[in-house]
């Protein structure tokens, strides 16, 4: 039979544990470490943690042995494999301050467009495609626009052009009957 896991933490760790879990930036399989070291110090046994997080015992029981070994710090997640990042968090939060301020303005972007000022003015080179992604995930929004000159119209000569198609009109015409023809 498997050894009963049991978590203990103290006033101090369960606020700095509450606080880590508040964040909305938590990587997944983070919040899973912390919600099992949380759901254990209530007195939860790992088969019913396990159940209540919908993951395996092994999970809770590895979440557990992390916290043992080096506490709450040990249940972040660590560095991944791999070649970083082109376009950091700092990239993203530059261009989605261009696009607030572009928008009071009435100015809009392409995403082509918006890669040439990354490149020009961060030296980020990023497709469209990968930003126009990244933007959407941050919550930005779009739709085609549209070429209009209603904007440069003048009222008065909308309104005189009117009259003169008024004028214009033929009276006593009307449109053939629908059998007639």
């Amino acid at each position: 039979m498997p050894k009963v896991l049991k978590v203990s933490l103290s006033p101090q760790e369960r606020a700095e544990l509450r606080a880590w879990l508040q964040r909305r930036d938590l990587p997944r399989f983070e919040r899973l470490r912390l919600d099992a070291v949380r759901l254990l110090d209530r007195g939860m046994s790992a088969p019913r943690t396990a159940g209540v997080l919908e993951c395996d015992v092994t999970t809770v029981r590895g979440a557990v042995h992390r916290f043992e070994e080096g506490g709450l710090a040990a249940l972040a997640e660590a560095p991944r494999a791999g070649r970083q990042p082109r376009i950091t968090a700092e990239d993203i939060h530059a261009v989605a301050e261009l696009l607030d301020a572009s928008a009071e303005e009435g100015r809009t972007w392409t995403a082509g467009a918006l890669t040439d000022w990354l490149w020009a003015e961060r030296g980020v080179r990023v497709s469209a495609a990968w930003l126009a992604e990244l933007l959407h995930r941050e919550g930005f929004r779009w739709k085609r626009t549209r070429d209009s000159l209603r904007h440069k119209a003048d009222p008065a000569l909308q309104h005189a052009a009117r009259a003169r198609l008024e004028g214009a009109r033929l009276h006593g015409w009307r449109p053939p009957r629908a059998g007639a023809i």
